[in-house]
């Protein structure tokens, strides 16, 4: 009898740290946009690209952005913008030509 209370303690210590694990998992992650500005640091960091594309956006006003003694701000709601606006819901094999010899 013994033996299976140490079992279930085990049992229910082990299910408790499940329970922790999983509340960590779920729990909301703090936004990243939480903020109304980001910095030009911030918006490489967060669409991962360099400070070269980051560039070719404002140069080609697809970003738009404010300069304050030389440092540049992005509106969090533009960045979302641009997001949604190049948002595809298509996997790259669907504009893969195939040729005669491929395999299907």
């Amino acid at each position: 009898m013994n033996d299976i209370l140490q079992i279930l303690n085990s049992f229910r210590t082990e299910l408790e740290e499940i329970k922790i694990s999983l509340d960590k998992i779920t729990k909301p992650v703090p936004c990243h946009l939480a903020g109304t500005w980001l910095d030009s640091q911030e918006v490489l960091l967060l669409l991962h690209i360099s400070k070269r594309s980051l560039q070719k956006l404002r140069d080609s006003r697809t970003l738009p952005f404010s300069r304050i003694n030389g440092k540049f701000y992005y509106k969090v709601a533009d960045i979302q913008e641009l997001l949604e606006k190049n948002y595809s819901r298509t996997f790259g094999n669907e504009h893969v030509k195939t040729s005669k010899n491929s395999i299907q």
